[in-house]
């Protein structure tokens, strides 16, 4: 049980970072708190504006990202807080967005036989290089099983490969995900960074390959084919680079799972025996006889969006920080050609970034914590974390005066729940103040049902914890109070099923917000143990990111 974990980490005591920028083992400091109303009307105003159709999906860049800022700036400053970036609310961040189009067939030769596949229903790509034109011309396909250069693992898919010119086929997840344990070599069934799409593009990249698909499955993709072809369709947004992205591949995209059994049947290979034999230390990739060839132009914008920032000053460490973290972005017109084009974004993430405007609301209320309360509502979440990636790299206030943080991401509408959901439980010294709200208001901590999944690396709170700074992404829970587990699983599916990433995402007058009101006192209890706590929690020793902690605070005299 979670809580069993909590308490035997508690009673480690824990190394924790100290002003001085050594570490001491000691007690954490938890302060009780008493929590006030928190303001659900807010939250149902905000997310409901937000969400409406005149923000057009809040993609950053266009008229959506001006009517989210001038919204937050107004509801910042009446609620009494101060800009977080000196005399402005914003934090710039430079980005460029490639808008592919006239996407042509994808062809795959396989001897005498050419297959076309068709855009958005077989297959999608994006280009990550800044060029007017896309095209890859008979690219030989390698099954590369799962993509994986893992060194400290004795792990490496692309052993004695050459990739230059090729296409590398990828599985999606690691090659543990569908065991029952979190043994194994990567982590058994909780998915680690080596099963995102992200770092299998990058490998790719690494590699020198041409082009990098990922063969969609929706189990161990956590998320159905509907997810990837409107996510990956439109502008995509990504960091402004000197190089234009000449490091990248060609072309990043996906392929139906069906389509990539057709291509290896073809081949005389079964994607099955071979995703089986990926599963095992010393895979060889296998190359196929068939290559791909496709075409489509870019539209390439250079544009600048904003982090927003408000803080409420601290009475007696100003200059010690408490973050609160969520994404302000959505997808914008995502359903081209739809009758409903916009992807509102209501639950993801209109009530994250609702909920920052409530809490900012009660603490400035209650009065100012010892230490600073910031709130940050970043952008571009969408397009791969990229606002949090920005501030992380570009820390308004420095990481290592910054104690830790909670990240709020999609808030459930499922109705009270008997617990919180924990993705990552055991990582921080944080856990003992969760455990702390939670006993509090007498609830209980569950960790993530789908480890699979890899939420810890799919929010905001991950660009911070690679750098050491301790955060907690805290969802709500599916023990519903009503109808339990059961009912929470199908509000979930239910949510992923139908609106998740799609136009289905839109306010609804008759949502159950006491759930919501439930989980806003967790996060309100954190911020102010934090915020009056004299503490620095650390990650418990052996977790991925204390040494990066650790140097941090050792590097720059705080913590």
């Amino acid at each position: 049980m979670f809580r069993q974990i909590l308490a035997a980490g508690a009673a480690l005591s824990l190394a924790a970072c100290n002003q001085s920028g050594d570490t001491a083992s000691a007690e954490l400091d938890i302060p009780e708190v008493e929590v006030p109303e928190i303001s659900l009307e807010t939250m149902k105003a905000a997310t409901k504006e937000l969400s409406s159709d005149e923000y057009e999906g809040r993609m950053p860049g266009t008229p959506g990202e001006e009517k989210t800022l001038a919204y937050l700036v107004a509801q910042f400053e009446a609620a009494g807080l101060k800009p977080g970036n000196g005399d402005s609310w914003f934090q710039d961040v430079p980005l460029v967005e490639i808008t592919g189009k006239d996407f042509a067939p994808m062809t795959v030769k396989v001897g005498d036989e050419t297959m076309n596949l068709t855009y958005s229903d077989d297959w999608v790509g994006v280009s990550y290089r800044e060029e007017r034109q896309t095209k890859i011309e008979d690219s030989d396909i390698v099954f590369v099983g799962y993509g994986i250069n893992a060194p400290e693992k004795g792990w490496n898919d692309y052993e004695g490969l050459d990739m230059k010119g090729k296409t590398a086929l990828i599985l999606v997840n690691d090659p543990d995900f569908d065991t029952e344990g979190l043994d194994g070599p990567f982590n058994g069934k909780a998915m680690t960074y080596y099963g995102r799409w992200t770092y299998k593009y990058e490998e790719a990249a690494r590699q020198g390959a041409t082009a990098a698909i990922v063969v969609h499955d929706t189990e161990p993709a956590s998320y159905g084919w509907n997810v990837v072809s409107t996510s990956w369709s439109g502008g995509q947004g990504y960091a402004q680079r000197g190089d234009g992205g000449a490091d990248q591949t060609v072309m990043n995209g996906w392929v139906q799972k069906g389509v990539a059994e057709r291509i290896l049947a073809a081949s005389g290979q079964d994607l099955a025996a071979l995703s089986a034999a990926a599963k095992e230390k010393g895979f060889k990739a296998v190359p196929l006889d068939a290559n791909i060839s496709t075409s489509f132009t870019n539209d390439i914008r250079s544009f600048t969006t904003k982090n927003f920032i408000a803080m409420l000053p601290g009475s007696e460490a100003p200059d010690e920080y408490v973050l609160h973290t969520a994404h302000w972005d959505h997808l914008g017109r995502c359903a081209v050609g739809e009758a409903d084009e916009i992807c509102n974004g209501a639950i993801d993430n209109a009530t994250g970034t609702a909920a920052l405007i409530a809490l900012a609301q009660a603490h400035a209320k209650a009065g100012p914590t010892r230490r600073t309360q910031v709130f940050l509502a970043v952008t571009a979440e969408e397009q791969g974390l990229l606002g949090s990636e920005y501030y992380g790299a570009n820390p308004v206030l420095p990481l290592a005066q910054t104690v830790g943080g909670v990240n709020l991401d999609a808030l459930s509408l499922a109705g009270p729940a008997k617990d919180v959901i924990i993705v990552g439980p055991g990582k921080s010294q944080l856990d003992a103040y969760l455990e702390a709200a939670l006993e509090a208001e007498g609830r209980i901590g569950t960790p993530n049902p789908v480890p699979e999944a890899g939420y810890f690396y799919r929010s905001d709170h991950f660009s911070f914890a690679k750098r050491g700074l301790p955060m907690l992404y805290v969802e709500g829970g599916e023990d519903l109070v009503t109808g339990g587990t059961e009912a929470g699983k199908a509000w979930q599916a239910a949510y992923r099923d139908n609106a998740y990433h799609a136009p289905g995402d839109e306010y609804v007058d008759s949502w159950d917000w006491t759930g919501v009101a439930q989980d806003l006192r967790i996060y309100y209890r954190l911020g102010r143990m934090l915020g009056d706590s004299t503490s620095w929690p650390n990650w418990n020793d052996g977790d991925e990111f204390r040494l990066l902690r650790d140097e941090s605070c050792s590097a720059d005299g705080g913590c």
